[in-house]
């Protein structure tokens, strides 16, 4: 715990803290971010299905540098028979040009607070099977790959 504070500590000094979005402009201004993982019609759209999502315990956290976001996790805490109480990660994307530069870790370290604070053991998330980079990112964070996915469209 002592390293993830370090860590947080080190990273917030180089970024704005990580907040929740939760004015429909912070909202709004997440929306370019997300952009690049999810394939979204507009803002619009984008706004009133993070609000449709936020009635079922989604929140969107960002990371800003001068006030522009530049990584965004979309989280809501859960709890089933298999994970128990958990933090299951929708979304995290960083912007193109800021990758690499502490932006995603200072989520992940976020989060992981966040769900310690919850009382919540463990985070969970899904990747798709050809985003290489993400996955190998999410392995130097310290995750692990634990299962498959599978689904079918109807």
């Amino acid at each position: 715990m002592r390293l993830i504070a370090h860590t947080l500590g080190v990273l917030s000094e180089r970024f704005m803290k990580v907040e929740l979005a939760e004015s429909d402009a912070e909202i709004l201004a997440c929306f370019p971010v997300m952009q690049h993982l999810r394939d979204l019609e507009n803002s619009v759209e984008f706004l009133r299905q993070v609000r449709s999502q936020q009635s079922s315990g989604y929140c969107l956290a960002f990371v800003t540098d001068g006030g522009k976001p530049l990584a965004v996790a979309g989280f809501r805490l859960g709890e089933n028979l298999a994970w128990g109480r958990h933090l299951y990660v929708d979304d995290l994307v960083t912007l193109p040009e800021a990758r690499s530069n502490g932006c995603g870790a200072l989520l992940l370290v976020w989060l992981s607070q966040r769900a310690q604070s919850e009382g919540v053991g463990e985070i969970h998330l899904d990747s798709g099977i050809g985003r290489a980079d993400a996955h190998r990112f999410y392995e130097r964070e310290g995750l692990k790959v634990s299962s498959y996915h599978f689904k079918r469209v109807l």
